[in-house]
């Protein structure tokens, strides 16, 4: 996996990627997302709560959606969060790659700090499938499946979260290293 970091986390791919995963969280954030939650009375929905929940929110969300808000949800908002994860998981891995690359860092311990995009991706995607399933077994919904799903959504954040101060921290120590080299 090292070798496949390294020999993608090149400049014109990782802008490529960064360019083409952005376009698409625009795309879910200005206008997917806004459509669902027009039926939700203002509630959230299940993909923006980085703090999870639970089986009464799930069930007062799913019944203030209405039909039409499910469908929307089902048919509208899910497929093209299921393109999202993959370019999410992707670009980031390797925009981190390269950053650790230009700090010559790009090795053990701190390669495996790539990995939390990847990790947020999958649990993205199995986030996603426990909302294909709640939404498909509305109004028999499980508590379990809820319980599930909650978890996913709680890790995708962590290792997002998780991601994002490393790659602060990154970007940070470039800043310094750069301005270093001007004096």
């Amino acid at each position: 996996m090292q070798s496949w970091i390294t020999k993608y986390a090149t400049g014109k791919k990782v802008l490529l990627l960064f360019v083409l995963c952005n376009l698409i969280y625009v795309i879910m954030l200005a206008f997917t997302i806004p459509k669902v939650m027009h039926f939700t009375e203002g509630m959230k929905l299940l993909d923006m709560m980085p703090g999870g929940y639970n089986f009464d929110y799930v069930r007062d969300l799913f019944t203030a959606l209405g039909n039409k808000g499910r469908h929307a949800y089902l048919y509208q908002q899910i497929p093209i969060d299921m393109v999202y994860p993959a370019l999410f998981a992707i670009a980031y891995c390797l925009l981190l790659a390269y950053f650790l690359g230009k700090l010559q860092k790009l090795n053990r311990p701190y390669i495996y700090l790539c990995f939390l995009p990847l990790i947020g991706g999958t649990a993205d995607y199995l986030e996603n499938i426990g909302i294909i399933t709640l939404l498909n077994q509305y109004p028999e919904i499980s508590g379990f499946t809820v319980q599930l799903t909650s978890v996913f959504s709680l890790i995708k954040s962590a290792a997002t979260s998780i991601y994002f101060v490393a790659l602060l921290v990154v970007l940070i120590l470039l800043g310094i290293r750069w301005i270093s080299r001007k004096r």
